[in-house]
């Protein structure tokens, strides 16, 4: 049911050989043309935008969050639904996190400046407990034990719980529990973190494997249909550390994962050799997804070296906040020099957004705080990265990856 199929390897006009790839994906619920990028619905809905719309901008596969998930409405509710497919009424491939993000994002991370990407001059002075006094996560050898966001109370993932529940959601491809460091963490604590993730890795595998056996033949009540297989990947951690991101991608690519993604934190300037390192190290026959990462450059050089599927919230995230894509760069729509520009963000843009409305429009929406203008500007920046990734993947099969990749650098980030 799973199946990766490598259509054509990088290479420059050289014929040097490098790690990126086109390929495609088979899942149950549809082929997926790598490189991809995977649209973040994060509580089972992209925000603001519908899967209509997800549809008509080609979006090709669709990942929502555990941790959310767990809370409201319950993995019983969206069970009880059909899984996630019929409950978002997305017919297309799907994955779920394990919450092992939350794990940074509520601990480490809580109440602070700090993102799993950082730079070199931001220092790495984190205490080795990587707790702070007021997180809402709590990371022990068994698990995480989180506090809701809803009412503060506790709740605890441990790696068999993590399964459970992402068995529950139903998506096709789902991620084993594990603890995401942050970029300000010591050396010390990154190897710690790394091998209780290899820990929870095994554990994962075992209860991901335990479940799968479990459920053959079972009939989902709603949809009448035998419940299909999914697929579980495991996640290299290591943050910045060369030799820990070997050290993980070695030991989790001798596990009999369906697939891996790339995980934790990293500095800015050290992600590219971190992520080449891993993928150096990972099967050449299964996919390969980069958690949490949206900024155009870093698709560029994350399928260089070797990435199939990126993820991140970071183009709806902007869109709420005025920024939007464009060939030249990004633009803050809300500024008041497009209060009478009567043209589309991009001429050339083919999302409804720029089919249909004008930035002064787009403008006096998000200035006045009207909902419409979050979904617009959405729109055209989900459209514009999904494009992106499907331009790089068609530059890989026409042999002109570089050409294309210095001649978008040049124009969006001009002499940078």
């Amino acid at each position: 049911m799973f199946n990766f199929d490598i259509k054509k390897k990088l290479q420059d006009k050289n014929g040097k050989q490098f790690l990126g790839r086109a390929a495609v994906y088979e899942t149950p619920h549809g082929h997926i043309k790598t490189p991809a990028f995977v649209t973040v619905g994060t509580k089972a809905a992209v925000k603001g935008v519908t899967v209509e719309m997800m549809k008509d901008m080609n979006a090709q596969v669709f990942l929502a969050n555990t941790y959310h998930l767990h809370i409201a409405p319950g993995e019983e509710v969206v069970k009880a639904a059909g899984g996630l497919h019929a409950f978002a009424n997305w017919q297309g491939p799907m994955m779920t996190d394990s919450g092992g993000f939350q794990a940074f994002s509520l601990g480490a991370a809580f109440g602070t400046n700090v993102s799993k990407i950082a730079t070199n001059d931001s220092g790495y002075v984190q205490e080795k407990k990587n707790q702070v006094s007021n997180s809402m996560a709590k990371v022990t050898e068994d698990g995480v034990e989180f506090r809701s966001y809803k009412d503060g109370s506790k709740i605890f993932f441990t790696p068999e719980k993590s399964m459970q529940i992402q068995q529950d959601l139903g998506a096709d491809m789902y991620f084993a529990f594990d603890e995401c460091t942050s970029p300000q963490a010591t050396a010390e604590y990154q190897r710690e973190a790394m091998e209780r993730t290899h820990r929870w890795a095994k554990r994962s595998l075992d209860e991901h494997k335990r479940l799968e056996k479990k459920k053959t033949g079972i009939i989902n009540t709603l949809t009448k249909k035998v419940k299909p297989p999914q697929a579980l990947f495991g996640v290299v951690q290591g943050g910045q550390h060369l030799d820990l991101r070997r050290e993980s991608a070695k030991t989790l690519g001798a596990m009999d994962f369906d697939g891996y993604g790339i995980g934790g934190s990293f500095t800015k300037e050290d992600m590219q050799r971190a992520v080449g390192t891993a993928c150096a190290e990972l099967p050449e026959d299964k996919p390969r997804h980069m958690l949490g990462i949206g900024e155009p450059i870093d698709f560029f050089l994350g399928i260089e070296n070797g990435m199939d599927l990126f993820d991140c919230v970071a183009p709806t995230r902007m869109a709420r906040h005025g920024s939007v894509h464009t060939k030249l760069g990004k633009v803050n729509i809300k500024n008041a020099r497009f209060k009478t520009d009567f043209t589309p963000i991009e001429e050339s843009c083919e999302c409804y957004a720029c089919q249909n409305y004008t930035k002064a429009y787009i403008c006096h929406l998000l200035r006045e705080k009207e909902m419409l203008g979050a979904t617009l500007a959405s729109v055209h920046n989900l459209h514009f990265v999904t494009k992106l990734v499907d331009d790089i993947r068609q530059a890989i099969l026409d042999e002109e990856f570089f050409d294309f990749k210095k001649e978008f650098v040049k124009n969006y980030y001009g002499d940078k």
